[in-house]
This record gives C-alpha cells, sequence and structure tokens, in this order.
C-alpha cells in the first residue's frame, strides 16, 4: 500500500507540473475570458472617446512611478457588455523623466506610452479586491504582456506583492483607488 501511494504521489506531481507549465491550468490573469472582456472593454472605451485618436484629454498631471512621471485621469460610469459600471481610465506619458506637463497637453499621442484601466465588474468577480477588473494596454489598443508573455487583464498580478492589486490595496478609503474615495463603502 505505501508503495502504491508512493507512485500516486510522484504522478499527482508530474502531472500538475506538466499542467502548469502547458498552461492547462487556468492562469491568474490574461486568460481567454480577462482577454475577451478586455477587448469589449477597449471597445466601449473608443466609443466613448476615452481612448484613441480622436479622445477626450483632460489636464495632465506629474505623478510618481509606475504610471509614468505625467497622467491623465478620468473615470465615471460605461457600458460594457450591456452592464453599465465604473470605470477609471488612467492615460501614462513620459518617455524621459524630462517630459513636461506642458509637452504632453500640447502634444499627448507623441509622449503616451499605456493606458492603465480599472473597471468595476459584476459583484463576486473578485471580492478580495473589491470586484475590480484591471488591464493594461499600449496605445494602440493592444493588451500589454509581462516578460512571461501573460497579457495584464484581469486580475493583474493577484496575490503577488508588486503590480496592480498589490499597489492600489494601499490607497486610502478602501476603494482601491488613489485619486479619491468616492467608490469607499
Amino acid at each position: 500500500m505505501l508503495r502504491i501511494t508512493k507512485y500516486v504521489i510522484i504522478f499527482g506531481g508530474l502531472l500538475a507540473f506538466s499542467l502548469a507549465t502547458t498552461g492547462a491550468i487556468a492562469a491568474p490573469f490574461g486568460n481567454p475570458e480577462d482577454v475577451a472582456f478586455a477587448q469589449k472593454l477597449w471597445k466601449a472605451m473608443a466609443k466613448n472617446r476615452l481612448v484613441g485618436s480622436n479622445s477626450l484629454h483632460p489636464m495632465p498631471y506629474e505623478v510618481s512611478p509606475p504610471h509614468g512621471n505625467i497622467v491623465e485621469t478620468m473615470d465615471g460610469k460605461m457600458t460594457v457588455d450591456g452592464r453599465s459600471a465604473i470605470v477609471i481610465v488612467k492615460k501614462n506619458f513620459g518617455k524621459q523623466d524630462d517630459t513636461t506637463v506642458e509637452q504632453v497637453a500640447d502634444n499627448p499621442g507623441k509622449y503616451l506610452n499605456s493606458i492603465t484601466v480599472m473597471y468595476k465588474r459584476e459583484k463576486g468577480y473578485d471580492p478580495e479586491d473589491k470586484d475590480w477588473f484591471w488591464a493594461k494596454y499600449l496605445p494602440d489598443g493592444s493588451m500589454d504582456m509581462n516578460p512571461k508573455k501573460m497579457k495584464l487583464v484581469g486580475r493583474v498580478a493577484k496575490g503577488a506583492k508588486k503590480g496592480c492589486i498589490a499597489c492600489h490595496s494601499l490607497a486610502p478609503g478602501g476603494d482601491m483607488v488613489y485619486i479619491h474615495d468616492r467608490y469607499a463603502k
């Protein structure tokens, strides 16, 4: 009996390793469902002029990393996939540390690095993290990826010591939002 148990444990460990290395286990983020939702989110943002060449541009302001040195932030409600919810869109600018607010205001397309988004998903999506869906897009609307080629959409870096969720869990007000506490409960 001990011998059979030993082989079952070894086989189980090899199977788990095989599934983990082949991607058969659900990814913590960037999985097909996250990617499909992120595509719908981008289309809704473009329709609402939050992204794209004809997008709205609020006054940029200086920030600290990781979002570049200058950002524009917009928030409100937006409908994605038939459901209206809170969206926060942050356009991240500054290719060098010496980029100025004035340069970005005059020519935002020249300095845009990425667009990071928080969208409030349905209750139960990720209760530990206030049901936020996270996404990081490149200026052309494609999804940014981490060094492991995982698309940065969904529950990005959930459980990690660094990343979207880890950083925003420190925001005051308990709503994971730094710019205000309107969404604190």
